[in-house]
C-alpha cells in the first residue's frame, strides 16, 4: 500500500516517494526555522528552456512574486555530484534566480549567483526570507 504525506505548499496529500520526503522536510526547515512563507514557495514549478519541459522541485518568490530561490531535492540514496549542480545551473537559465539550493537530506549546498556575471558563491547556511527576498 502507498504511502501518502500532507503537503502544506500545494494543500493537498502526495505519494511519499524518497525524494518528496526530502523536499518535505526542507519545506518544514525553510518555513519553520527560517521565516519561509508557505504561500510563496511552489512545488514542481514547470520551467521551458529551448521548448523543452522541465520542474523545479521547488522554486521560492519574494513577496512581489519574482522567483528568488530554486530548490533540485534528491532521494537520500542520490549524492550530490557535479552533475547535479549542472543540473540546477541549467534550470537557471530560465529562472535567472540569485540563490540555488541542492539536497539530499544527507547534505545541502548553498549557492549564491551573481546574475549578471553567473558567478557563484557557496554559503554555509540557509539565509532568512527576508535575506534573499530583497
Amino acid at each position: 500500500m502507498r504511502e501518502y504525506v500532507y503537503d502544506p505548499v500545494r494543500k493537498k496529500r502526495v505519494a511519499l516517494t524518497p525524494e518528496e520526503d526530502v523536499r518535505q522536510q526542507l519545506i518544514r526547515e525553510l518555513s519553520t526555522n527560517h521565516g519561509y512563507p508557505l504561500h510563496l514557495m511552489s512545488c514542481e514549478y514547470s520551467l521551458s528552456i529551448n521548448k523543452l519541459c522541465y520542474r523545479g522541485d521547488l522554486v521560492v518568490f519574494n513577496r512581489e512574486g519574482a522567483p528568488v530561490m530554486l530548490v533540485e531535492c534528491k532521494a537520500p540514496e542520490v549524492g550530490i555530484s557535479k552533475d547535479t549542480f549542472l543540473q540546477i545551473l541549467r534550470y537557471n537559465v530560465a529562472l535567472k534566480v540569485t540563490y540555488l539550493l541542492l539536497t539530499n537530506g544527507l547534505d545541502t549546498f548553498m549557492a549564491k549567483i551573481e546574475t549578471k556575471t553567473g558567478e557563484y558563491t557557496f554559503l554555509t547556511s540557509i539565509p532568512e526570507y527576508n535575506e534573499i527576498s530583497k
